[in-house]
């Protein structure tokens, strides 16, 4: 009979390597509660200002909650790992840091926002600013294969640090196994967040979850697929979106002019202060390829749902 099993986070860790000791054992069938610690490893709380961010340990962010070890599991086959709940524990943060994200040279200073999530459904920039609550694991991954200390950030066919923000509950997202017994885990949960994360911060939460894991032995994909649980977007489908774009023969340069266009928008037309809308575009906007077949000219546009303006 299907178990359920419980992982407190008293046990992470900051690398992917085939020598992390799993820390516990489940089949297929099976399910696993998990609570995780925010991205930074709780070194910014509820009460951090923008100072904390200077003084980050970066050796400690990342933490990962895990291995879990699923029996039989073997390279060629399928992990399937259905989020059957998934909820913060009642407060977020989201930042600007220095020299990361997709405008460093617009936003080269430290900013930080601390949120309280604890009322309802929604996280509040500010009164007539409501982003809803959609929370995800930005990171969930098996072991790549031969890994020895490998960061968590960026991702792989393995999975690993994805951000896609569809792995909400209901969905599923199916891995392909690379070690023996898959050794899994998780973390770097965010509350909500836009298509691409653009200041490199979604909502950074601690979160509590619930997994289902499904094995389907001599099943090979190349690569991470997930199912959706409906529409993509329910929560803001409601109102108009805004959409700003950027054209040229570079992806992530138009990606760049497409949320500069977004935060002169959002400053010049809601009164918010230019870092504020930078970080609305991280947690709200979503960065869409809208052409990539026309003589190499691209265009990428970034879309606002209009929802999230109470006014």
């Amino acid at each position: 009979m299907p178990r359920t099993h419980h992982l407190p986070d008293e046990r992470v860790h900051f690398m992917w390597d085939t020598g992390n000791e799993p820390v516990l054992g489940i089949d297929s069938g099976d399910t696993v509660v998990v609570w995780t610690r925010d991205v930074s490893d709780n070194q910014i709380g509820p009460d951090s200002d923008r100072s904390v961010i200077a003084s980050l340990d970066w050796d400690r962010v990342y933490p990962l909650a895990g291995p879990i070890a699923v029996h039989g599991a073997q390279p060629g086959d399928t992990l399937a790992i259905e989020i059957l709940d998934i909820h913060t524990q009642g407060w977020g943060w989201t930042a600007i840091l220095p020299g990361l994200g997709l405008l460093p040279e617009d936003f080269p200073d430290a900013y930080l926002r601390v949120f309280d999530l604890s009322h309802g459904d929604v996280a509040y920039l500010r009164d007539d600013i409501a982003i809803p609550l959609e929370p995800f694991f930005g990171t969930m991954g098996v072991c790549p294969g031969g890994a020895s200390a490998v960061p968590v950030m960026p991702p792989g066919s393995f999975g690993g640090n994805m951000d896609i923000r569809q792995l909400v509950r209901g969905a599923t997202l199916y891995l392909p196994v690379q070690v023996e017994h898959a050794l899994f885990s998780c973390g770097d949960a965010h509350g909500a967040q836009g298509d691409g994360e653009v200041c490199v911060t979604g909502l950074e939460a601690p979160m509590f979850a619930s997994l289902r894991f499904s094995l389907y032995k001599g099943h090979s994909i190349p690569g991470p697929q997930y199912r959706t649980p409906g529409p993509l977007t329910p929560r803001v489908d409601s109102a108009p979106f805004y959409a700003t774009t950027g054209v040229g023969g570079d992806l992530y340069v138009a990606a760049q002019d497409a949320i500069r266009a977004m935060v002169d928008h959002l400053a010049s037309n809601y009164d918010l202060r230019r870092e504020d809308a930078y970080l609305l575009c991280s947690l709200a906007v979503d960065l869409k390829i809208s052409e990539i077949v026309d003589a190499g000219q691209y265009i990428v546009s970034a879309l606002l749902p209009e929802a999230v303006f109470s006014r």
